[in-house]
């Protein structure tokens, strides 16, 4: 009998210190993204109250939504002083009706640390995919001294002075082509994930038509939303313009922006690793040479990223890097280092798959050039017809589990 006591008090306080299981946890995913860059703020940007509505286009879509605001490359604190999200209207206005007030742990303003992101509560709001969006940011006036940005934005997004966070239409609006303070966009979907395209300006999309959505990752998410079996796949566009594997340039180099450009993104799934051209450019610059390395080197460091890849369960697509000879920078010896990378990417075991580039925008008469119709006259990025040409090129049969 006292044994049944026992077993029974036993029983009864197990029941009591058992710990209790939440809901499982929502599954978002990235839908779109921009690379931050650290940019000395010479114009005192911010210094008097400012509301920016920054344009983006999302590639997946979904009913929840939530923003990530970045300080990450900053060096004091971030006041947002609130942000909303909704559907935009022509010439900088929005949809006021479908406007959604972002919140921040349930509080309508924020500050961010340097160094640290902020990730919004979610908001219910219908976002189709490949559509755009509005996130509108109160800037209360502050010392801002280095700006977390991202450049090249092929949006064109709004400026305007003062607080005019729930204004239908900005008043004496300025129109700006870059992205501060803001760096993803993710959506909850829960049998989704994404593709990364990781970069240098072809990634970006410079020399494509701005607004157009012509950029070979924009092509790419184009293709894996009108493939039922590929279309819960968004793509995160990590492209920054004079990026390189190994040095700094116009941006963090490759190796160490990785984690947080990559692995810190949300349902992750498959990386396209485009990089080196410009390692290559400067290394073998016939003029000024500088920061030489191998084509060993870029190997190497390619290498590391799908290995760093691949211990978080990512599938690793080498991409080939495109021709260059006319460019400003090519030389001989380089173009030798540019077919040895590419031989590696098109032969190692080291990666998941091969996305070849190169062949897909080459002159088939001289291949060390673009193609004529694809080349933007700078002979190293391509036009609107190249970058559909490489989007093109792209395998869906990539994209399976």
């Amino acid at each position: 009998m006292r044994s049944f006591q026992r077993l029974t008090l036993v029983a009864a306080t197990l029941a009591f210190t058992l710990p209790s299981f939440a809901a499982a946890p929502a599954h978002w995913v990235g839908t779109w993204t921009a690379s931050p860059v650290a940019e000395a703020n010479s114009h005192h940007d911010f210094a008097e109250d400012t509301t920016l509505r920054q344009i983006v286009h999302v590639s997946l879509g979904g009913t929840h939504v939530r923003v990530v605001l970045t300080n990450e490359l900053g060096t004091e604190s971030l006041s947002i002083g609130g942000a909303t999200v909704a559907p935009p209207a022509p010439g900088g206005a929005i949809q006021p009706a479908a406007a959604a007030t972002l919140t921040f742990s349930g509080h309508p303003t924020i500050v961010i640390p340097p160094g640290a992101v902020a990730v919004s509560d979610p908001v219910d709001l219908a976002v189709p995919a490949l559509s755009n969006l509005a996130i509108t940011l109160f800037i209360p006036g502050q010392t801002v001294t280095t700006l977390t940005r991202h450049g090249l934005a092929l949006q064109t997004s709004y400026s305007a002075a003062g607080n005019q966070l729930t204004a239908a239409t900005f008043t004496d609006s300025h129109p700006i082509t870059s992205w501060s303070f803001l760096k993803d966009v993710e959506v909850e979907a829960p049998k989704g994930g994404t593709v990364v395209a990781f970069g240098d300006s072809i990634t970006d999309g410079a020399h494509s038509t701005s607004g157009a959505n012509t950029t070979w990752p924009d092509i790419l998410a184009d293709r894996l939303d009108a493939n039922p079996s590929t279309r819960n796949l968004g793509v995160l566009n990590e492209g920054i313009n004079g990026n390189r594997i190994l040095h700094d340039d116009w941006g963090p180099n490759a190796l160490s922006r990785f984690d947080r450009d990559v692995l810190a993104q949300a349902g992750v799934k498959y990386l396209i690793l485009l990089e080196g051209i410009n390692d290559i450019g400067h290394a073998a610059d016939p003029v000024k040479p500088y920061d030489v390395v191998s084509a060993a080197d870029l190997i190497a460091g390619l290498s590391q990223l799908a290995t760093r890849a691949h211990t978080h369960g990512i599938k690793v697509f080498g991409a080939t890097l495109t021709p260059y000879v006319g460019a400003k920078y090519e030389s001989p010896e380089g173009e030798v280092m540019r077919q040895a990378v590419n031989q590696w990417i098109r032969t190692t075991p080291e990666l998941d798959g091969v996305i070849d580039f190169d062949k897909a925008t080459r002159d088939p008469a001289n291949p060390a050039v673009f193609a004529p119709a694809d080349d933007s006259d700078d002979h190293l990025h391509p036009n609107d017809t190249g970058y559909k040409a490489m989007g093109d090129a792209i395998d869906l049969k990539l994209f399976r589990s």
